[in-house]
């Protein structure tokens, strides 16, 4: 008798757990918004909204964040989007992206960058390309320039006694490997690689902020010393002076909305809560077996 109750009790838990997956998986495809389509939620969506995309911390990758700006960019209730940053900086490249996307925005919705304790070198890259820059007078930003910083190991290895066999096709191909010291000719190499970089950073800058600062001042302080926010609104890096919300206001007010503005920001993914169900029915079941007597695992008591 009690184990047809445990079997009655097993089949009930399995039709919960197949029931709550189905509903998760169905309320993640309600609320979903991809860069696919929009969700049925977002197509009911209505009002005038500033969206806010965050920007935190070194910046080594731009995926999550080009998708959260091509949903606002889509959102017809956006009516303008905050990059709310706070960044010392990162790899060109996820910057060069998401400076080009903003590009992108611009031709549909106003972009205002707010910058938080730290906006500098990608991190300013990135917000150089809004239409308004907004930051507090104490806030680090500038920074224009490009660092390559390669370990210098071969003298510890040689003290440990290790040795290094490099077997390579290209008389540069281990350049910057820290296992030997760096030739002139590769020392040229990286210094004008990164000379290169500099010129693209500042005239992607120059481009961002024509008419806001000269290209000769411009290339006078890309040296890649930084400023703070009141400092580098004297120089034309940024547009004003101010906290947060007065940035979401002058995103409301390019956007067209009236009123106190409602904010937006990217949505939670919803495969996170599908993992918080699984792991409640996961528990749930544990506990029916430990009340039924059966037993998982050896355990000592």
């Amino acid at each position: 008798m009690k184990q047809s109750r445990v079997g009655v009790s097993i089949v009930f838990l399995i039709f919960l757990m197949v029931f709550f997956v189905a509903l998760a998986v169905g309320f993640s495809k309600l609320f979903d918004s991809s860069e696919s389509g929009s969700g049925i939620m977002d197509s009911l969506d209505y009002g005038s909204k500033v969206g806010v995309v965050p920007i935190e911390g070194t910046l080594m990758s731009s995926d999550e964040i080009l998708k959260n700006l091509r949903k606002f960019k889509k959102k017809s209730s956006i009516k303008a989007i905050v990059l709310r940053i706070n960044s010392p900086g990162g790899a060109v490249a996820p910057a060069q992206e998401i400076y080009r996307e903003i590009e992108r925005i611009k031709k549909k919705k106003p972009v205002v960058a707010s910058m938080e304790t730290v906006a500098a070198s990608a991190g300013y890259y990135v917000a150089s390309n809004a239409n308004r820059v907004v930051c507090s007078k104490g806030t680090i930003t500038g920074s224009i320039g490009v660092i390559m910083m390669l370990a210098d190991i071969h003298k510890v290895a040689e003290k440990l006694g290790i040795g290094v066999n490099i077997v390579k096709a290209g008389k540069f191909k281990d350049i910057g490997s820290g296992l030997k010291p760096l030739t002139e000719d590769e020392k040229q190499i990286l210094e004008a690689f990164a000379v290169e970089i500099h010129d693209q950073f500042i005239a992607d800058v120059a481009v961002a902020r024509k008419e806001k600062i000269d290209l000769d001042k411009l290339k006078e302080i890309s040296d890649g010393r930084f400023f703070s926010g009141e400092k580098a609104r004297e120089l034309g890096l940024v547009d004003d002076i101010g906290n947060f919300y007065d940035a979401v206001q002058i995103a409301a007010g390019l956007g067209g909305v009236r009123g106190e503005p409602q904010l937006e920001y990217p949505k939670r993914k919803w495969n996170n809560y599908l993992d918080l169900v699984l792991e409640s029915a996961s528990n749930t079941m544990m506990r029916v077996y430990e009340r039924a007597g059966v037993v998982m695992a050896p355990e000592i008591r």
